[in-house]
Parts: C-alpha cells; sequence; structure tokens
C-alpha cells in the first residue's frame, strides 16, 4: 500500500476514543474550590471546576478556561495531579480526565456558566462530589507538592 494512501485510510478511519476533559484543585488556607452542578449528569452536585477541552487548545488551556467560566477565578496551573480514565466515570460517554492543581492570581469567586454556585469548602469537610472528583482529591492529597 502506498504511504500516503495507508495515512488517508488510517485516519479517515471512524474510531470510539475517550472524550478528553479536564478538572481544576484550587486550594486555600485549607480549603478547596467547589463548584455545583447546574446541568446533569450530576445536577445539584459539587463538583471540582472543569470540562471538556475543545478542538484545537491544549489541555492545559481548557482547565484554565473553564475554571474562569466556572469561577471567576484567573489561575494558573502548579502540578499535574493525574489522569482519571475509568470508562464509566462520566455517564454520559467514556472520558478520560486530567487533573491539576492551580493557582489563583486574580478575580473574585462566582458561579458562572454550567456552575449554579461556586464557593471554599473545608478538604476535611467536603460535601458528596460528582464523578470520581473525591478520587482526584485524594491523589492530590497524597502527593508531596501540595503543600
Amino acid at each position: 500500500m502506498e504511504k500516503s494512501q495507508y495515512f488517508k485510510d488510517f485516519f479517515s478511519a471512524a474510531y470510539r476514543n475517550p472524550t478528553p476533559t479536564v478538572d481544576g484543585i484550587i486550594t486555600a488556607f485549607g480549603k478547596i474550590v467547589l463548584i455545583q452542578r447546574k446541568k446533569e449528569p450530576f445536577k445539584g452536585c459539587y463538583a471540582l471546576p472543569g470540562g471538556f477541552v475543545e478542538y484545537g487548545e491544549t489541555a492545559e488551556e481548557a482547565v484554565v478556561r473553564e475554571i474562569l467560566e466556572e469561577t471567576g477565578l484567573e489561575t494558573e496551573i502548579i502540578d499535574l495531579v493525574g489522569v482519571f480514565s475509568s470508562p464509566d466515570r462520566d455517564p454520559r460517554r467514556h472520558t478520560m480526565s486530567v487533573a491539576y492543581s492551580l493557582r489563583v492570581l486574580g478575580g473574585t469567586l462566582c458561579s458562572g456558566d454550567d456552575a449554579a454556585n461556586a464557593d471554599y469548602f473545608p478538604l476535611d469537610n467536603l460535601p458528596h462530589l460528582a464523578f470520581d472528583h473525591d478520587q482526584m482529591i485524594e491523589k492530590w492529597k497524597k502527593s508531596s507538592s501540595n503543600h
């Protein structure tokens, strides 16, 4: 098979791949920023701010954008927390989330976009969380760079 035909066939094939998402862990003074979801799935539940990576955007750009849209906070990435890819982590479809820890640079905490509410919660008294966000926070707590 000719090389150009191989690549044409390869890229035109329909693959079922996970959808990329991002989530952000923002903490200050022993508290963490959570949003209350405005839409299904998990409408009314609390979650880390985050969402889908848009076409043409990096995961790093996406997490900063999603946090600004949902919380009003301008942030920068501190560290990668991990990749969470369980096929059942999102009831809508198979997603693969890249979780980051971030620091606040500016802005005022307020709810926006898909968030009905945004607030700081004590790390030792968190509400029930949507998706696998409890696992993300636990992994972040165990990392040596978060304190």
